[in-house]
């Protein structure tokens, strides 16, 4: 009788074991312009998606300003095209809102459109920008999330769309700001498998990448003409990024003795919003981490 016991005990942890790893995941990241969540979140996007999760990115403007000699609905119409493909070359959807370019301000009905796409996403995980950063729309953007966090559960507020019934976990994407403190690496994935992809989707957001940023930093004559040398170019850029001691530091937590090896990384906070989660926790969400 024991040993069945145990038989059967063991043979639930199995079951169990199995739900787990096959529970899709569904993610949502918002950045404030067409090719924000690529830079930050695509390499780890792309792998969530090989994984047979969901993924899905918001632009919460159109990018309609983003341009040195271009503008407008011509503008945002290219953009939304440059984000379709890019969403292609990583395997997510991408969805580009109608609102104007340096504009963006955290008022309740931007924020209604981020509870509707997090409701309507049934999300487990939701990313966002930091609320510290060069741009305003950037910043912007970081706390239209912060404020939408609680809300996604609240029925009463915007209940044209059912609310969800667990909050998520919120993470904060990468960026280079100190002050009033620097971002810190709470989980850093490696993304050398799907680094390719990423540069795929950067390249497909032509306008930005061989023009107006470019233009913008002052290197517009360094942009080679045609396709090949371009990509070639964008290839050369993200992967001369480097990871830092603290993102070291955090990949020999994830990956062990893999750690060593591992030459593109991006990195995440978790936020002080939404689902807190343990070691554990955090493993079931990125199940990337240490393969």
């Amino acid at each position: 009788m024991k040993r069945l016991s145990i038989l059967l005990s063991l043979c639930i942890a199995v079951i169990f074991t199995m739900e787990a790893q096959n529970t899709v995941l569904r993610v949502i990241a918002f950045g404030a312009h067409p090719d924000d969540c690529d830079s930050k979140f695509g390499g780890t996007a792309a792998l969530f998606a090989e994984m047979g999760h969901k993924v899905k990115f918001v632009a919460l403007t159109n990018g309609d300003a983003g341009h040195q000699s271009e503008g407008g609905g011509a503008l945002g119409k290219r953009r939304r095209a440059e984000a379709q493909n890019a969403g292609k070359a990583l395997g997510v959807e991408y969805d580009v809102l109608d609102n104007h370019d340096g504009e963006l301000l955290p008022t309740l009905q931007v924020r209604q459109q981020v509870i509707r796409k997090i409701r309507e996403w049934n999300a487990d995980i939701v990313l966002g920008l930091r609320p510290n950063d060069y741009h305003p729309d950037h910043r912007n953007a970081g706390k239209l999330v912060q404020d939408a966090a609680y809300m996604v559960v609240v029925p009463n507020v915007t209940p044209d769309t059912p609310p969800l019934t667990k909050n998520p976990l919120f993470l904060y994407m990468q960026d280079r700001f100190q002050r009033p403190n620097p971002h810190s690496p709470d989980v850093v994935v490696a993304i050398d498998k799907t680094i390719n992809k990423k540069v795929s989707a950067l390249h497909a957001h032509t306008s930005q990448m061989y023009e107006w940023l470019p233009w913008v930093g002052g290197r517009l004559d360094e942009i080679p003409e045609g396709d090949a040398a371009r990509k070639a170019y964008t290839d050369k850029r993200v992967k001369s990024s480097q990871i830092s001691d603290d993102m070291r530091k955090s990949l020999e937590k994830w990956y062990g003795s893999k750690a060593k090896d591992v030459k593109y990384a991006e990195a995440f906070e978790v936020a002080e919003y939404g689902f807190q989660p343990n070691d554990e926790d955090l493993k079931r969400y990125f199940p990337m981490l240490g393969k």
